[in-house]
């Protein structure tokens, strides 16, 4: 945890989420929107179609990437959307541990969902993310 984020665990709701049920950004700080990041290599191809796994790991090491490039961290990150192109709770699962293991000890909210279809061509998975950080940075 970062001074600016505050995760907040519900001991009165289940400890089966492998995150924290809530979330604040103490003042003064800034806030970062991330657009979904996708599992696109540097020439804007889709990396390991059909790899629900190869891809979520692309998609948090271009996440990274992203927040960097604004001044954060995966620590900094407030809540995350994780989107996965199946209807099977596996694949979800397989991705959500790729996530999860990425923020190691960090474990911002987040909501895991199953959609129909994803924006580029054979892509299987994206995760936008909200982070704060302190300063004008």
């Amino acid at each position: 945890m970062t001074g600016a984020v505050r995760l907040i665990p519900v001991p009165a709701l289940s400890d089966v989420a492998e995150y924290a049920y809530a979330a604040t950004v103490e003042p003064p700080t800034r806030l970062v929107f991330t657009a979904g990041a996708c599992p696109l290599d540097a020439e804007g191809r889709t990396v390991a179609p059909g790899d629900h796994v190869a891809q979520a790991r692309q998609v948090m090491a271009n996440l990274e990437v992203a927040l960097a490039a604004a001044g954060a961290a995966l620590t900094d990150v407030v809540k995350t959307t994780v989107y996965v192109a199946s209807s099977r709770q596996d694949d979800l699962v397989a991705v959500w541990e790729v996530v999860r293991d990425a923020f190691g000890d960090h474990e911002p909210p987040s909501t895991l969902l199953g959609v129909a279809v994803l924006g580029y061509d054979d892509q299987l998975v994206e995760v936008e993310a909200v982070a704060a950080v302190r300063g004008d940075g």
